[in-house]
């Protein structure tokens, strides 16, 4: 049996879910059906964002499910063009009358966007709304070290997590100590790898392969299983119902230190398939 819980402590007091269902590219007509089913499945941590345009159905999902509020995790992300101290408080406004929600459990900074600078604006307004009550915890995501120690030089406030392009060819081994260093926890997105190309290097990997013939298991759940392993916090996608269901079952087995340490070969430091935080700005992509 595992030995992982199944969820984290955060370095606020806040409790999360290590494993949480994102909503990246489902459309707002079918996502709330979606958002259901994974919370009927066993997710309790949705993760969404003003850019994915689904906030709304969302909340309807949040809502049809029947769960009590106090016991789903909710996150969602302010965009790059609503970057600044003024123009975050308004997207929140507009986050939370989607989402129809009295509270956000977590918000988060979805992209640093250096060239237009105003990260630390809108992080000063975050701590705001944290301090206010109308956001449980706080974070980023796509941010560098370097993004992060600015964050801490002007406001002394640290993320409670990074969420980061993250998955077994693009390890980010750096920035996750990093992140242990200071106590922040990392959460991967496109945990199965960015794109068609990365899903058939890592469906075809023999290494893969190997482990998930040895635990018979998918090799989405052995990959899943590893992220969980690196203490990392994971978000799973799909609009597959069966697909759901299998993601989720990763808490009753245990890959053992060769299989972490033949997943950790898989590296690849110039395998990043989304875009470059230092870099990206304005372009509609998760």
């Amino acid at each position: 049996m595992s030995n992982i819980m199944n969820t984290f402590k955060l370095h606020d007091g806040h409790s999360v879910p290590r494993l949480g269902f994102g909503v990246w590219q489902i459309e707002n007509d079918i996502v709330a059906d979606v958002v259901r089913t994974a919370i009927e499945t066993g997710y309790r941590l949705i993760d969404t964002a003003a850019i994915y345009g689904n906030e709304e159905g969302v909340g309807q999902g949040l809502r049809d499910s029947g769960i009590d509020r106090k016991d789903l995790f909710v996150t969602t992300k302010v965009w790059n063009d609503s970057h600044g101290y003024d123009a975050t408080m308004k997207a929140f406004e507009d986050s939370m009358a989607k989402l129809q929600l009295e509270y956000i459990d977590l918000y988060l900074i979805h992209w640093p966007a250096p060239k237009i600078g105003l990260y630390h604006e809108t992080w000063k307004a975050m701590i705001q709304l944290r301090d206010e009550g109308r956001i449980r915890s706080i974070g980023v995501s796509n941010f560098n070290t370097s993004h992060i120690q600015r964050l801490l030089d002007e406001t002394g406030v640290l993320p409670v997590l990074n969420q980061i392009e993250l998955n077994p060819r693009f390890q980010q081994p750096e920035l996750r100590e990093y992140h242990a260093e200071k106590g922040i926890i990392t959460e991967s997105w496109s945990p199965l790898g960015h794109g068609q190309a990365d899903h058939d290097q890592l469906w075809e990997n023999p290494i893969l392969q190997a482990i998930a013939v040895k635990h018979q298991r998918t090799i989405a759940q052995i990959i899943l299983r590893w992220h969980l392993q690196l203490n990392n916090m994971v978000i799973s996608k799909s609009v597959n119902p069966h697909r759901i269901r299998e993601n989720f079952a990763v808490f009753d087995f245990m890959l053992d230190n060769d299989d972490m340490a033949n997943i950790a070969t898989l590296h690849d430091g110039e395998a990043r398939r989304g875009p470059d935080p230092e870099r990206f700005r304005l372009p509609k992509t998760s």
